[in-house]
């Protein structure tokens, strides 16, 4: 399908933001995670995956165990989800994933960004039905072929798996996310996972180039400039 590229991209970019930016989107995450969920990782398989993903980020432990602390007192902020949909440059889709206390900032903050570099918001649902929300997991490794065979082996519904360069990428529905984990590490004992996330994967994509991409570009730095944006996914092809 053409989509192994974008999604690893996604992954650096955001892993190349500033260190204390991450820390504190963790922070948040896992906060909610295990305010929601309890504070037992074995018990609470978001907040395991949570905790996993952070540290392959190079998240310190008093980060994740900070944020797990406070979750364990009484009160504390009231933190919840909100999404917003819209159209960016050149008509490419966009996908923002918030964690706020206040739902009237953050729109007012989401909006402004869209405002300004050449995007618009839509109204719930307006692209969400174009990106699958997928288990993703790349990794180096055998052929498809070979991972095919153990997932199916493990009895896993796999969505698609391609190749390219040596790099695997499998995408599979979000409920197989840990049993197709386990799968693979069981299947291929040296593999060394290079993203194992649950994200939305767009279905098609926008290729920009010239001025429309130097505006998504503003666009993207813009949401990754605000606390309360967690995730943003787009379908943009941007050069480099």
């Amino acid at each position: 399908m053409g989509r192994a590229l974008e999604v690893r991209k996604a992954t650096m970019a955001k892993t190349a933001a500033a260190k204390t930016k991450v820390y504190s989107r963790y922070g948040r995450e896992i906060y909610v995670a295990a305010k929601n969920g309890g504070i037992d990782p074995d018990a609470n398989l978001a907040l395991r995956r949570l905790i996993d993903k952070a540290k392959k980020d190079q998240v310190p432990s008093h980060v994740i165990d900070k944020a797990i602390d406070k979750a364990k007192g009484a009160g504390g902020e009231d933190f919840a989800p909100a999404r917003y949909e819209g159209f960016g440059p050149g008509g490419c889709m966009v996908i923002v994933d918030c964690l706020t206390d206040n739902n009237t900032r953050t729109f007012s903050d989401v909006r402004l960004c869209f405002g300004k570099n050449g995007a618009k918001l839509g109204a719930p649902g307006a692209v969400a039905h174009m990106f699958d929300h997928l288990a993703v997991f790349v990794f180096k490794g055998p052929d498809e072929e070979a991972v095919l065979e153990a997932l199916m082996d493990a009895d896993i519904d796999v969505s698609d798996i391609e190749g390219e360069d040596g790099i695997i990428t499998v995408f599979a529905p979000t409920t197989e996310f840990d049993k197709a984990r386990t799968a693979l590490a069981g299947a291929f004992p040296d593999l060394a996972f290079e993203v194992e996330d649950i994200s939305y994967v767009p279905k098609t994509s926008t290729q920009l180039t010239g001025e429309d991409a130097e505006t998504m570009e503003r666009l993207l730095a813009a949401l990754d400039d605000l606390d309360d944006v967690q995730q943003v996914y787009h379908n943009a092809e941007l050069p480099g």
